[in-house]
């Protein structure tokens, strides 16, 4: 008979009339399912927060079989216990000193050797360990048979095969913890070390069996021990009151445990090599007896030959530029309509607020600061950063879920290994490509502080779809010499590229030298998962992109760009003693600087002001230009060369504006987001300083090569 589950809200996790709920953890690997099978199990009965000290994500549930209430607890997903991240120390030292009651360990079916290892490890610590074997539908589309029978008795405890996405096999999942609860522990399958490792492990496992509490972990503990003592003291120092590397023999029985290790061969740093073997050499065992394999039809036919494409040493590479160059040409030759008719439904509104002002009588002033200050800049911001998003989130959302993603970060992993960075910030830059804060964000999944912070602080250099509009109206007005459209618009999405390798190159210079100097190490080791291509999902790919994406970053800009506005209107009203506004008295002050970097004082002016929001940097400069109180709407390209040349502009100037537009300090939601994901005013300062400054000094390069070009010729 099948159970039910019960999904009800209630402070005490469970039915009136029940015991209280027993704690069960919830681990696997990353992708294998286990948080969809956490959230089927749990419904709308969980609460989420973060781990205490750490920023890493906590969610507990309840659920209830018709024998026990549980409470589920979904751990971080790791690929090992040897913690290399925030995420697999809190894997580690929940499933060591947590005492949950019983582990439930999520597999893939259709890689089982490797989610092995992470159950061996499990099995070290835990004697009611339930194996879930998940995705076994995957498994049986690519030709892939388990004897799940012969797995269960390999190693000791109990295996369900299950496809977490379907509610009918929840009750598989609840019948199985059941059955684990009612029997009593008993001893899992073990696995043997090296025989100079055994001896030992043996012998420093002594200290820690008289300790109640963690007598159960005490081989792992002992293999711990002798890798780093000192390490696993302050491991137990902050979890358990126990100390069993205190006591007065302790010191003894590691100087045996070492000598025994020397005279076989065996240092520190290789210990750990050999425990890794032991445990890579005991899956393959196992899933040798345990995976029956027909013909893999998914990975080892179709995707091996699109790997060998995408991922190809002379293949790789071009078409990850020519994937780039389709993207943009796309998302630019389709904005432009519902940009423009965006555009104008947001003006039209203003000329409605305003016929509002004027009829209710509001004083001029008010009427200018909240019409033609705070809601121009906003309908402005609007209407350029929408539709690009709306179009350039869903086609990279298509790239992520189709599998491409995973295979630009390979093919970007050596050239970041050779900066002494991590492969991983490929991925971060892409994000960067819509919203550098988005970016700044991503990097979470780097796994090394050290290399985090380089991609925290080298987000900024990849431009955002901010600064699109700037780069390609100053491209189609210098740059392409042709009024064709589509001839244009591919002739701006492959200057646009090119703009992108360079962003590219002075990324990889930067990282470089943070990595020599200030943020001194060597790459450090990264699992990079290499997901199977499958069709894209187009309705969760258009709902992720539009809400999770698309809306939130509109709403961050949004949040800055109507406060930005009244400061504008408010530099432009108010004047010094001589009747010059201040936004014009700014100008003028800069106007030494920006003659240096081959600019002008206004456009320095409307690049601090774009400070908010980057998209309103070259409205301002045509503001101020045509000496006009309010932000200027952009016309046509013609137009604006025709005012622009009138100012002094030349192909120069245009060159200098490229490479200020592509290298300039970060916006200020990118600032806010890199201050909460560093926690430090210097890092902050930091990522400030580094593209000003090679805006800056690149400005000038540029310039004098500019000024000697026109002196020689």
């Amino acid at each position: 008979m099948g159970l039910k589950l019960h999904w009800r809200v209630r402070e005490t996790g469970g039915a009136q009339g029940k015991s209280a709920p027993r704690t069960v953890a919830v681990a696997g690997n990353p992708n294998v399912g286990k948080s969809t099978l956490f959230n089927a199990l749990t419904g709308m009965n969980q609460h989420t927060g973060n781990w205490p000290g750490k920023t890493v994500g906590s969610a507990r549930g309840y659920c209830e079989s018709r024998r026990f209430r549980y409470e589920l607890v979904d751990i971080p997903g790791a690929y090992s216990l040897f913690a290399h991240s925030a995420e697999e120390e809190v894997a580690r030292d929940y499933l060591c000193f947590g005492r949950p009651e019983a582990v439930l360990v999520v597999c893939d079916a259709t890689c089982l050797e490797r989610n092995l290892n992470l159950v061996l490890q499990i099995l070290e610590l835990h004697s009611r360990v339930l194996v879930c074997v998940n995705l076994m539908d995957e498994a049986r589309r690519r030709g892939i048979q388990l004897d799940l029978k012969a797995l269960e008795k390999r190693l000791g405890v109990p295996v369900v095969g299950i496809v977490a996405r379907k509610k009918k096999t929840l009750n598989v999942v609840l019948d199985a913890l059941d059955q684990l609860m009612e029997q009593p522990e008993k001893t899992p399958y073990k696995f043997s070390y090296p025989a100079s490792v055994t001896k030992a492990l043996t012998k420093t496992e002594a200290l820690f069996v008289p300790w109640p509490r963690i007598r159960r972990q005490a081989r792992w503990l002992a293999l711990r021990t002798l890798e780093d003592s000192e390490a696993l003291k302050g491991l137990l120092a902050s979890h358990t009151e126990d100390r069993p590397l205190d006591v007065p023999e302790a010191e003894t029985v590691l100087a045996e445990a070492q000598t025994l290790l020397k005279q076989a061969g065996v240092s520190r740093e290789a210990l750990r090599d050999l425990t890794v073997q032991t445990l890579v050499l005991e899956s393959e065992s196992i899933a040798r007896q345990c995976v029956v394999r027909r013909q893999d039809r998914g990975y080892s036919t179709r995707d091996r030959k699109l790997d060998r494409l995408f991922t190809g040493r002379k293949s790789g590479f071009p078409i990850m530029l020519l994937l780039l160059m389709l993207l943009f040409w796309l998302t630019l030759t389709a904005a432009n309509v519902p940009s423009v008719l965006l555009s104008r439904a947001l003006f039209t509104v203003q000329d409605w607020l305003s016929g509002c002002f004027h009829a209710a009588g509001v004083p001029e002033w008010l009427h200018d600061a909240l019409v033609l200050g705070a809601w121009r800049v906003l309908a402005w911001v609007v209407s350029v950063m929408l539709p690009p998003m709306a179009i350039f989130f869903p086609l990279f959302t298509l790239l992520e879920d189709s599998g491409y993603l995973p295979r630009i970060a390979y093919n970007l992993d050596r050239p970041f290994q050779r900066c002494h960075a991590c492969g991983k910030q490929a991925l971060c830059m892409c994000m960067g490509l819509g919203c550098n804060a988005a970016g700044v964000v991503g990097c979470r999944i780097i796994d090394s502080p050290r290399e985090r912070l380089i991609a925290i602080l080298t987000n900024c250099f990849t431009p955002c779809n901010g600064r699109f509009p700037t780069l390609l109206l100053l491209l189609s007005m210098f740059l392409i010499p042709t009024s064709n459209s589509l001839l244009a618009g591919a002739l701006s999405a492959f200057l646009l590229v090119c703009l992108l390798c360079l962003s590219l190159a002075v990324t990889f210079g930067v990282s470089r030298l943070l990595s020599g100097t200030l943020l001194k190490g060597m790459a450090s080791s990264f699992t990079l998962e290499m997901p199977p291509y499958r069709r894209p999902q187009i309705g969760k790919v258009l709902t992720r992109s539009l809400f999770d994406r698309t809306l939130v970053v509109l709403g961050r800009a949004a949040a800055v760009a109507a406060p930005a506005g009244l400061l504008l209107w408010a530099l432009q009203a108010v004047c010094l003693p001589d009747g010059v506004s201040l936004l014009t008295g700014l100008s003028r002050s800069l106007d030494g600087l920006g003659r240096l970097m081959g600019l002008d004082g206004i456009l320095l002016t409307a690049f601090l002001l774009g400070f908010p929001a980057n998209e309103i940097v070259l409205p301002i400069a045509l503001m101020l230009y045509l000496s006009q109180g309010s932000l200027t709407e952009l016309g046509s390209a013609m137009e604006l060369r025709t005012i622009l040349a009138a100012q002094g502009w030349s192909w120069q100037t245009a060159v200098c504006m490229l490479w200020f537009t592509l290298f300039h300090w970060p916006c200020s939601t990118t600032l806010l987001t890199i201050r909460k994901e560093t926690g430090s005013l210097r890092w902050t300062a930091l990522a400030f300083l580094l593209p000003t400054l090679v805006g800056i000094l690149g400005c000038i390069l540029l310039a004098q090569l500019g000024r000697l070009e026109s002196l020689l010729f």
